[in-house]
């Protein structure tokens, strides 16, 4: 993987990414060509033309990336991912439409907007029929070597098969039962250097258990000298997976670790100026949706259009959450607080459909203006729910190191949470977030955020 402003990315998708420009660059030099019929200057672009063909690639990557077309599971089947272009597309066209309204001088003619979208719809979609195709070879993935052949490394075997590194093998430690297939055994007798060289390896794992008077720090320490990185299981797993694990977590690993710097002053002032932006903009482009939601929720049962709520915010200080109503007024009338269930009774016909499309969670923009929420981040839960959950969830109160967002990274990456051990799972998504905060990411998570939404997932 390459790290690109504290984001990991896999070589695979920095490829298809690159790819992706170069197709959509060529199809709006030909979608010129073909309006002005005159292929014999077909690779000449005016200043002005320039500027608007640079405009026209970005506006469409970054729908794709909207719609998850660089993740592997959303490209994998390749009739969803038709349909998903043609989204994405037609999501840039719409950007494109306004942009052009504001900036006249950025318009591009339709003669010429038609054929290149045409173009450059089926130049991608070939680009991620080659990929699908042939990112599954193994030369062309990221080499893995594991120093260990215990439990963690049986668990890399097992994540290898979804994901996208190649582990050339697995090395033995003392004579502990080997975990893994033995035809995947390396032979002890070499080196760890010259069987780096031997594999064509990019990293090593460290993935044992007890290292004490078990790891060969002198090997590792030469070969991190000859640029090979050097990772241990838990950062690793993290990496691929996105997520921390629980199990690795410790006080001296959080307070040693690379991470955890979103509470520096210059993070939190360009934090909060993200935040204000978009919301701002969130509440112009919205405003119609959100005037007929309030509409119908009150011509429901002609109850109140908006529903208050006490959660948990930063450093555990609670504040109220505005939403649409989306339940019977009396929903709660025990005050007993509980978690939404699939199709449940108390919520109405209007409400389940602003749930479905997150309607509901608009006016929750008033709580990040008002700064007792982040646009992105940890999702808030109300005190009982937070305090049952930390008495069973070693460490779910580092959860309020931030605010409390609308979107995050375990919203788009973990469907619904309704139970303990969902509640388990969103947490290593959280505290991934909190870890590798970057305004890269949150602004990856806000392009992701337009994905779930069109594609609902575990919507209660």
């Amino acid at each position: 993987m390459i790290r690109v402003f504290r984001v990991h990315v896999a070589k695979p998708t920095l490829a298809l990414g690159l790819f992706d420009g170069l197709i959509l660059l060529l199809s709006i030099i030909l979608g010129y060509s073909i309006s002005y019929f005159d292929f014999s200057r077909a690779f000449t672009i005016h200043t002005e033309q320039g500027v608007q063909c640079l405009f026209y690639v970005i506006a469409i990557m970054l729908s794709l990336l909207m719609m998850g077309m660089y993740q592997r599971q959303f490209i994998s089947d390749l009739k969803i991912t038709l349909l998903r272009l043609i989204a994405s597309f037609a999501t840039a066209v719409l950007a494109m439409s306004i942009l052009f309204y504001v900036f006249p001088g950025m318009r591009i003619w339709m003669s010429a907007l038609l054929p290149a979208l045409a173009i450059g719809l089926i130049g991608v979609f070939l680009a991620r029929v080659f990929f699908v195709r042939v990112v599954d070879i193994d030369a062309f993935k990221r080499r893995v070597l594991v120093f260990g052949a215990g439990s963690q490394a049986q668990e890399i075997e097992v994540f290898e098969k979804q994901s996208g590194f190649h582990c050339v093998g697995f090395l033995t430690i003392g004579r502990d039962e080997p975990a893994v297939e033995r035809s995947r055994l390396l032979p002890c007798g070499s080196r760890l250097i010259e069987m780096i060289d031997e594999y064509d390896v990019d990293e090593v794992v460290v993935a044992i258990q007890e290292r004490r008077g078990a790891t060969p720090s002198n090997d590792l320490l030469a070969c991190r000298m000859q640029g090979i990185q050097i990772s241990d299981f838990w950062t690793f797993m993290e990496r691929q997976k996105g997520q921390v694990e629980l199990d690795a977590l410790r006080p001296s690993w959080m307070i040693f670790s690379e991470g955890f710097s979103s509470r520096s002053r210059v993070q939190r002032i360009v934090k909060r100026v993200f935040d204000v932006v978009v919301s701002l903009l969130m509440l112009l482009f919205s405003l119609p949706v959100t005037t007929l939601a309030a509409m119908a929720v009150f011509a429901q049962d002609r109850g109140p259009i908006f529903y208050r709520q006490e959660r948990v915010g930063l450093y555990g200080k609670t504040f109220y959450l505005l939403k649409f109503r989306s339940m019977r007024v009396d929903a709660e009338k025990d005050g007993v607080a509980r978690w939404a269930s699939s199709n449940d009774s108390r919520v109405t016909p209007v409400g389940a459909f602003i749930r479905l499309t997150r309607i509901d969670e608009i006016p929750q923009i008033y709580n990040v203006l008002r700064g007792e929420m982040s646009f992105i981040g940890p999702r808030p839960e109300r005190p009982t729910i937070v305090e049952d959950l930390a008495t069973k969830i070693q460490y779910y109160n580092y959860r309020d190191a931030v605010k409390p967002g609308i979107t995050g990274w375990a919203q788009i990456n973990y469907p619904y949470g309704a139970s303990v051990e969902d509640a388990k799972q969103k947490l290593k998504f959280d505290l991934f977030y909190i870890k590798n905060y970057s305004l890269m990411l949150d602004f990856l998570i806000l392009l992701q955020t337009v994905r779930v939404v069109l594609w609902p997932q575990g919507v209660r």
